[in-house]
């Protein structure tokens, strides 16, 4: 029964995975939670349902940041409930599609990085109204190097035609899980949050300017090779 079971989800991941590459940390792990959960989401629930579901979690993040400056610190609390739901329907939504053998790559592809954005700015304006003094800043610097990752990934796909959202180790995933234990760690030590951001805005931009210069040779030996190409021709 159990050799049945890896054997389905195995054929699961072979048609759900086949439209972006993974370098996560967590990719076996997810890809096999993915796998189990597309098979048993109901046949009324569509992957634009599921779509809306991830945004309502990180609407439910930012609004756990705005609760926790006015009322109580705890209710950050309700903030790591809406990473869950963000992954729950971010991560199911184009895999459902797939599964189903109804995929709309360009539409989705479009859809989820500008959904990724808009959550992405409101999680950045929570943390902003919930931070004090200069540390405010840290929310916009997150958001700014976030649309900075989303364009790379655009540049990539363009220069490679891979489509990948991760950034080496750590890519959506990871970032939930990460952020959710800042939010959890803030509540025992009040104020780590803005270390923390401080330590995460600085990450990101250094990935960031590992990817973009990763991307800066692919492009000028792409150039070359087109050149190479039309001298010949």
């Amino acid at each position: 029964m159990k050799k049945q079971a890896t054997n389905e989800i195995d054929n699961v991941l072979k048609v759900i995975a086949t439209d972006r590459e993974r370098t996560n940390v967590l990719r076996s792990l997810e890809q096999k939670t993915i796998a189990f959960l597309v098979q048993r989401i109901p046949a009324r629930i569509t992957p634009d349902m599921l779509t809306a579901v991830g945004f309502t979690g990180n609407i439910i993040v930012s609004l756990s940041f705005v609760l926790g400056a006015f009322f109580n610190p705890l209710w950050l609390l309700l903030g790591v409930a809406g990473f869950m739901i963000s992954w729950f329907g971010d991560s199911l939504d184009g895999r459902l599609a797939y599964y189903r053998h109804t995929p709309r790559k360009w539409f989705g592809f479009t859809l989820d990085l500008t959904i990724d954005w808009l959550g992405t700015f409101l999680i950045g304006l929570g943390f902003v109204i919930y931070a004090s003094g200069l540390a405010k800043l840290l929310g916009l610097v997150f958001v700014v190097f976030y649309g900075w990752e989303i364009m790379t990934t655009l540049i990539r796909y363009k220069i490679t035609g891979r489509y990948s959202i991760d950034s080496g180790l750590f890519g959506p995933t990871e970032v939930r899980v990460l952020i959710s234990l800042i939010m959890i760690i803030e509540l025992i030590w009040r104020g780590s949050i803005t270390w923390f951001a401080a330590v995460a805005c600085l990450a990101l931009f250094i990935f960031n300017i590992r990817d973009s210069r990763i991307l800066l040779k692919l492009a000028l030996a792409k150039d070359e090779e087109e050149r190479s190409k039309q001298e010949k021709a």
